[in-house]
């Protein structure tokens, strides 16, 4: 293993910013597969999943079960500045680094460390990042292939060897653009979102079941002579498959009766919007048909007309590899 400083930027206000990288692998080895980790700084479990990979392929270099003729990049976190201060986006303007892609490194500050992550990821056969989403939830852990040209087909082909219960396909708009992932196909990567259950906060479990995931996916590339148990068989979804539940009459505290992955009945009770003041149920959630419990608000209060649940089909799911 090697530590890399992929990108360093002087700021003013705080010491300098440093992109840290962990490779794998002979330096003179083909650019495999990039691994990129927190782009913000409420994306803590994406972090630790990079750093848990770090630790696990350290320990599987050592016992000399990885090709050292592919090599891995593992980048645990974008920018440690925001997390440090507990600030989802970079602190000074609040932009967002994910939307500065490409980068552009004589622009503004998140478009200069864009464009410094971009020239150290943009070689790499395969790109993984590890997302969050623009709404604060409760994710089932997927991967989502953002479709952008012919690559993507190759990348949705590829996705299963993830061995997670849902393959995403997203279609594109242009706030999309500009992101990691869309970008690195651009650049002929074939480029993987993966989702975490992200409620901001750290669930170690289903972390370590990230980490086998994308082990999994590393070996069937050939960089690991080793295979991780378990893994589904995906169902592949897209946009369109998924059922929005959300809050019409009223805002209010928020109190869930299921929970992520669960599978739920037609009718069934999803939540509760209750009163502020009087702690009546001023709006009762159900399901509108048999689904799984593909994402959810987890705030205490939510506002009316706004995302509750996502429902997916459950076809599928049980069938475990």
């Amino acid at each position: 293993m090697r530590r890399l400083t992929l990108y360093s930027l002087d700021t003013p206000y705080r010491e300098t910013l440093s992109i840290r990288g962990f490779e794998f692998g002979n330096p003179d080895a083909e650019p495999c597969v990039a691994i990129v980790g927190a782009m913000r700084g409420n994306e803590y479990e994406q972090n630790f999943i990079c750093a848990e990979l770090v630790r696990r392929l350290q320990d599987m270099e050592a016992a000399g079960i990885t090709n050292a003729d592919k090599r891995v990049l593992v980048v645990p976190s974008v920018n440690p500045f925001s997390m440090n201060v507990a600030e989802r986006f970079w602190p000074v303007d609040h932009t967002d680094i994910n939307r500065m892609f490409p980068g552009y490194n004589l622009g503004e500050t998140t478009q200069r460390i864009a464009a410094g992550l971009f020239a150290a990821v943009s070689p790499y056969a395969y790109g993984i990042q590890l997302c969050s989403y623009y709404l604060s939830g409760d994710f089932t852990p997927h991967v989502r292939i953002t479709r952008a040209n012919e690559l993507s087909d190759e990348a949705i082909a590829m996705a299963d060897d993830f061995g997670f219960p849902y393959v995403l396909v997203h279609e594109p708009s242009s706030f999309d653009t500009t992101t990691l992932n869309y970008n690195w196909q651009v650049w002929e990567t074939r480029a993987f979102s993966v989702y975490s259950r992200d409620m901001g906060g750290l669930d170690v479990e289903v972390a370590a079941t990230v980490q086998d995931n994308i082990l999994r996916f590393l070996a069937a590339r050939g960089v690991l002579d080793a295979a991780a148990a378990g893994g589904f068989h995906s169902l592949h979804i897209s946009d369109g498959d998924l059922v929005r539940v959300r809050t019409k009459e009223a805002g209010g505290f928020f109190v869930r009766s299921v929970r992520v992955g669960q599978r739920v009945r037609r009718g069934q009770q999803l939540g509760v919007v209750v009163d502020a003041y009087d702690g009546h149920v001023r709006e009762e959630l159900v399901s509108p048909l048999d689904a799984r419990v593909f994402f959810s608000h987890v705030s205490p209060t939510i506002n009316q007309y706004t995302l509750a649940f996502s429902l997916a089909p459950s076809v599928g799911w049980e069938h475990a590899q």
